[in-house]
């Protein structure tokens, strides 16, 4: 583009791509985003290519699936070397560059080509200095990947979203105004702890929830989880009134993040910004919510692998607000999109591709389907290969071969498996056909291009097979 827009990127962790009003949710609340796609769009099958929070953050800031950025499950202390990266390339073609936030990168303080770096450990300074604060963020008890649920102890004043928002006003005030800006603004919620502030955990608490989904095939979850269950479990089946609790503080949580992106683009307003910027509003996966008796991320069910896509476009774009484009899209497409907004060159080393041409209604040479995996996180078991068109999901897991396909367009919550379905054998083999294609040329020997083969899978690309990061304690 002739003139450079401001590019704003804001990330959420654990946001699941159904929980939009917009989108036709029951329960959620979340006026802000729903305006931000009414001059803009939303992109209803966007998707992580990896289903925990490192190895998607990898793949947002090199452009490259997780196989090609090396890390293909969760791995805390892998090293972050990269030579081209999404903020490095905008520095280079003359952004302000800034991440307010959470980032995961290794080390902590490693800028990545950001010029600027605010961090989620900042606002932990800030908080126990404040008076009459002498206990930390966590201090509630709620471990930090818990299905537990309460309101914060923290009054809104206090908790880390609103004073990266505040950040992130400050940063507008204060910026260069004679170059275009990039600024990262990252949330850690709603990751657990659930524990949003008291007045929207109060306005949803006594709201009836939908009942999780729960498919014939997922009861084994539920009945091979330990007991008692642990605070922290994968998968296993809670008291309703629990259930009840857990979802009440979840969407809670994304109503208090909707009202905080509300606040920060009313700053962007104040500043004379919001028109000349383009937004993206995103997650790095969603959470099971005892969606299928499982909780977390790391799977390839629509819960978990499936996130929000909004925009908001700048004046000078020109193309068609509100729309709803269906092409499937993924983390992996962010980077060339803004390097294509910006008009700079995007390097050979990025796989995604910029989403543009789709808001000019152009799919020539879009993908067909997309890929997505995760290496075993928290059971050797616990791993999967899959790829979805948004109509169909195919899900292989390498360890134990085990296939499963659901139809999406009839079947969105993936209640009812196909696989062993004598009538579905045909689209069956389609999906196992592409997956066998997918994994061919990598060195894990999972495909030899006519077969898929089941075997290990190590979180670090070419490690140490054995080295499957079984991140989890417990059942």
């Amino acid at each position: 583009m002739a003139d450079q827009p401001n590019i704003v990127l804001i990330c959420t962790d654990h946001f699941r791509g159904d929980s939009l009003s917009r989108l036709g949710h029951p329960v959620a609340e979340t006026p802000h985003l729903d305006s931000l796609s009414l001059e803009g769009a939303i992109f209803p099958h966007g998707y992580t290519p990896c289903p925990s929070c490192v190895p998607a953050r990898r793949s947002l800031m090199t452009g490259q699936t997780p196989y090609s950025q090396g890390v293909v499950g969760y791995k805390d202390g892998v090293p972050w070397d990269y030579d081209v990266t999404m903020a490095g390339e905008l520095t280079k073609a003359g952004y302000q560059t800034i991440n307010i936030g959470k980032t995961h990168f290794n080390p902590p303080r490693k800028h990545l080509g950001f010029e600027q770096l605010i961090l989620s450990s900042d606002h932990n300074e800030w908080l126990v200095k404040q008076p009459g604060i002498d206990v930390n963020k966590i201090a509630h008890g709620v471990p930090g990947n818990s299905w537990m649920a309460r309101p914060s102890h923290l009054p809104e004043t206090l908790m880390e979203e609103t004073w990266l928002v505040s950040r992130a006003g400050d940063f507008l005030r204060k910026r260069d105004p004679t170059r275009p800006f990039f600024l990262c603004l990252s949330f850690n919620g709603p990751h657990p702890p659930l524990c949003p502030p008291q007045v929207y955990y109060d306005q949803f608490i006594n709201r009836e929830m939908p009942a999780p989904a729960v498919g014939e095939w997922a009861h084994r979850h539920a009945e091979e989880a330990g007991f008692p269950l642990d605070v922290d479990t994968w998968r296993g089946k809670i008291p309703d009134h629990l259930n009840q609790r857990a979802r009440a503080a979840y969407f809670a949580f994304l109503a208090y993040l909707d009202a905080q992106v509300g606040r920060f683009f009313n700053m962007m307003r104040q500043q004379g910004v919001l028109n000349d910027t383009f937004i993206l509003f995103t997650s790095d996966h969603g959470e099971m919510l005892g969606d299928h008796n499982l909780w977390r991320k790391t799977y390839g069910y629509e819960a978990s692998a499936q996130v929000p896509f909004v925009m908001r476009f700048p004046s000078q774009l020109g193309v068609e607000m509100n729309q709803e484009v269906d092409s499937v899209v993924g983390w992996e497409d962010i980077m060339p999109t803004f390097l294509d907004l910006a008009g700079a060159p995007i390097p050979d080393t990025v796989e995604g591709k910029s989403m543009l041409p789709l808001l000019r209604g152009d799919m020539e040479g879009w993908r067909e389907y997309y890929h997505g995996e995760h290496s075993p996180c928290y059971h050797p078991e616990n791993a999967n290969q899959y790829l979805t068109d948004g109509k169909w999901k195919y899900i292989w897991n390498p360890i134990t071969g085990e296939e499963q396909l659901f139809n999406l367009t009839n079947d969105p919550l993936e209640c009812t498996e196909l696989s062993g379905n004598a009538g579905h054998q045909e689209t069956l083999e389609l999906w196992r056909g592409r997956m066998v294609q997918e994994l061919a040329p990598r060195n894990e020997g999972l495909s030899d291009g006519e077969k898929l083969i089941p075997g290990a899978v190590p979180v670090v690309v070419g490690g140490d097979p054995n080295d499957m990061h079984l991140g989890y304690l417990g059942t």
